[in-house]
């Protein structure tokens, strides 16, 4: 298998939101809000109560549990032997522990594990989606320079409809309520437009971003980590799982995906860093054409 053919289309569709706002100016934030608010919560809700519900789902939400506590711990630690202030910290967490498996890692799954690991891509970027609007808003209001600001991560988590819409799949599933056929139609209309947009969006948020000063050192450390060293600790973390050796192979390239698009607007909301995590947002996007299909050539 060519693996950069594999890449080619998804980095195409990113060329599409990147077009759009280079050459027609397009407002990425309505988008962004159209996709997380009101079609989200559709793709969410048809994952679940399309899918049988197992035990796979708690072992999903450990994995991806535990390697955000990892991540953040070794951050810490690189942090602290280097005298980081806490806004420095945050950004440095925020930049290398959140990766970007929903509308990157979502359709890399599709293309290369078909609709059966594009099911569980799905499910985990909605419970990576609940991790960044907790753990990630509360880092990032940690590490935020501007005084004054307060946040409650529950009520960021209670903002975000994905999650109730995840439930309510559950929900429907588990008491095998039947939805009117008609109605099912509507509802995987635009469940199967997410992704699509959302990756159009992606391409949107990379042509925002403005890389003035690269902090090459720290750059440099958050980057090995996101793209090399987190597939490699999610392997060891997978062994012991008792998971099908394809969503544990979807899980280690999940791992290696690129810095989170969300976090570059969660430190531009607080003002933790924003410029150092737009540039490990967009350089660790654009290194992962070089790194992925390696991962990918590893564990196939």
């Amino acid at each position: 298998m060519n693996f950069f053919e594999v890449l080619i289309p998804i980095f195409g569709v990113f060329l599409i939101g990147y077009l759009g706002v280079k050459l027609l100016k397009v407002e990425v934030k309505p988008i962004a809000t159209m996709a997380l608010y009101l079609m989200s919560p559709f793709l969410a809700f048809q994952t679940f109560y399309q899918h049988a519900i197992n035990l796979d789902y708690v072992y999903l939400g450990i994995y991806l549990l535990l390697l955000c506590i990892i991540s953040l711990a070794v951050c810490y630690v690189i942090a602290y032997f280097n005298k980081w202030d806490r806004s420095n910290t945050s950004g440095f967490m925020l930049a290398t522990s959140f990766m970007n498996n929903g509308n990157y890692g979502a359709p890399l799954i599709l293309l290369v594990f078909g609709e059966t690991g594009f099911q569980y891509a799905v499910i985990l970027m909605v419970l990576q989606q609940l991790i960044m609007c907790t753990i990630g808003i509360y880092i990032a209001a940690k590490g935020s320079e501007t005084k004054g600001i307060k946040v409650s991560p529950l009520k960021e988590v209670v903002k975000v409809p994905i999650v109730y819409g995840a439930i309510l799949g559950i929900v429907f599933n588990l008491f095998q309520w039947n939805i009117n056929e008609q109605w099912m139609v509507g509802i995987n209309m635009v469940a199967d437009a997410t992704i699509p947009t959302v990756m159009i969006i992606l391409g949107m948020q990379l042509a925002s971003i403005s890389v003035k000063k690269l902090e090459v050192g720290k750059l440099s450390i958050a980057l090995v980590i996101r793209l090399a060293i987190a597939p490699v600790v999610t392997y060891f973390v997978t062994l012991p799982l008792p998971l099908d050796e394809m969503v544990k192979d979807i899980m280690v390239v999940i791992a290696a995906m690129p810095t989170a698009a969300n976090t570059t607007m969660y430190a531009l909301q607080f003002n933790a860093k924003p410029s150092f995590v737009s540039s490990a947002t967009l350089t660790s996007t654009l290194l992962s054409v070089i790194t992925l299909p390696i991962i990918l050539a590893l564990i196939l």
